[in-house]
């Protein structure tokens, strides 16, 4: 498939890709990103064209992660079984984690501090119930016990009776302020 590139031509419907024409022809497209070193009349080799293909595999992956970080952190092993059902090669799937852990958008410690804090303001739950939540999403055991370890191991039941008690209270000043 060796071949001179011919042309670059940004994709129309996938933004940040672009397709490489060699010879004449599509051969095919990788990221923006790597397409920038690229050059019209420019030679590329068999290997070359591996190792574009595998960089644009690798970053593929890794917009796929960025992607799903966007909504809310995610654990290791979270990130890994979705890159997993993604058809992703397992020497791909480490190479991303690994870049993510080292870029700090991956730490399993943040990820159960953070889960740990949305649970106790929006859905109050118990220590027990939280760590077998951060459990089942594949966090690491040290960082379920650091996470959990400023909780009231009555915390769920007790949080939510505070939450009532406060909702009861200013409808009770509402209907007060009101009548007068």
């Amino acid at each position: 498939m060796a071949g001179t590139i011919t042309a670059l031509k940004a994709q129309k419907r996938a933004r940040g890709r672009v397709d490489v024409h060699l010879d004449g022809e599509v051969a095919f497209s990788v990221a923006l990103i790597h397409a920038l070193w690229l050059k019209i009349g420019q030679t590329l080799s068999d290997d070359a064209i591996a190792s574009l293909q595998a960089a644009d595999t690798l970053e593929q992956a890794k917009q796929r992660v960025v992607g799903l970080l966007e909504f809310r952190p995610r654990s290791v092993r979270e990130v890994q079984q979705r890159l997993k059902r993604a058809g992703v090669d397992e020497n791909t799937i480490d190479q991303v984690v690994d870049q993510l852990k080292a870029a700090g958008m991956l730490d399993d410690k943040a990820f159960a501090a953070a889960w740990v804090e949305s649970r106790l303001r929006a859905n109050p739950r118990g220590k027990r119930m939280l760590a077998w939540e951060l459990r089942q999403k594949g966090a690491d055991p040290q960082a379920i016990e650091a996470s959990l370890a400023g909780v009231d191991d009555r915390g769920g039941r007790a949080s939510r009776r505070r939450v009532s008690v406060c909702q009861g209270w200013h409808r009770y000043r509402r209907r007060k302020d009101g009548a007068s």
